[in-house]
C-alpha cells in the first residue's frame, strides 16, 4: 500500500519511520516529553534529520534521557558529552539539557507531572491545524509563544517559541499533518 504523507518526510526512511510512527501523536508520559523537549533544544540550528540519526548516541551519552540523572550532571560529566562526537557537543547546548532536567523535576514537584503542566496549556487536547502543505505551517503561534515564555521563567533554556511549536508538534499537542496526509486527524479526540 502506498500511503501519502507529509510533504516533508517523503522519501527518507528515518524521516518517513519518524512521521509515521511518532510525529504528531499525542504523548502524555514524562520521560518521553522530556527526551523530546532535550532532542528538541540540541536540533535548534540544525535539520531534524541530525538528530534523529544521532538520536541513539544521545540516548546512549543521557542516560536513556533520565532527567533524575541528567539534573546531577557535574562538570566532568559536561565535559566528557562536549568531547562526544556521536551527538551534537554544543556546550551550550548541553549545559541547557541539565539546567532543563533540573526545571522539569520541579514542575512535575509542582503539577504532579510534566504532562499535567503541558497539556495543561489546552486543556489536554490536541489542537487540530488545517495544513494544505507543510511549508506553509506556522513556525510559532500564540501559544508557542506563551508556552516558551512561562518556560523560560521557570528555568529552562533553549526552548524559544519556534523550538517550543515544534516540540508541540512532535508530541501531539497540535496536528500539522498535510490534509491529504494519512495521519491527519479529523477531529478533535474526546
Amino acid at each position: 500500500m502506498n500511503k501519502k504523507r507529509c510533504s516533508w518526510c517523503e522519501g527518507d526512511p528515518i524521516y518517513e519511520s519518524y512521521h509515521d510512527k511518532e510525529w504528531g501523536v499525542p504523548v502524555r508520559e514524562d520521560a518521553t516529553l522530556f527526551e523530546f523537549l532535550i532532542l528538541e533544544g540540541f536540533q535548534a540550528g540544525l535539520s531534524w534529520i541530525t538528530i534523529l540519526k544521532k538520536r541513539e548516541a544521545f540516548r546512549k551519552a543521557f542516560d536513556g534521557f533520565d532527567y533524575h540523572k541528567i539534573s546531577a550532571y557535574g562538570q566532568n560529566k559536561l565535559d566528557q558529552l562536549a568531547l562526544d562526537s556521536s551527538i551534537v557537543r554544543n556546550k551550550l547546548k548541553i549545559k541547557a539539557a541539565v539546567q532543563n532536567a533540573q526545571a522539569f523535576i520541579r514542575i512535575q514537584e509542582e503539577f504532579g507531572s510534566f504532562s499535567a503542566y503541558y497539556w495543561g496549556f489546552t486543556n489536554g487536547q490536541s489542537l487540530i491545524n488545517k495544513v494544505a502543505v507543510y511549508k506553509e505551517a506556522a513556525a510559532h503561534t500564540p501559544l508557542s509563544n506563551r508556552l516558551s515564555k512561562d518556560l523560560k521563567r521557570r528555568g529552562f533554556n533553549f526552548v524559544g517559541p519556534t523550538i517550543v511549536y515544534a516540540f508541540m508538534q512532535a508530541t501531539g499537542m497540535v496536528d500539522d499533518h498535510e490534509e491529504d496526509c494519512f495521519k491527519k486527524t479529523t477531529k478533535k479526540p474526546a
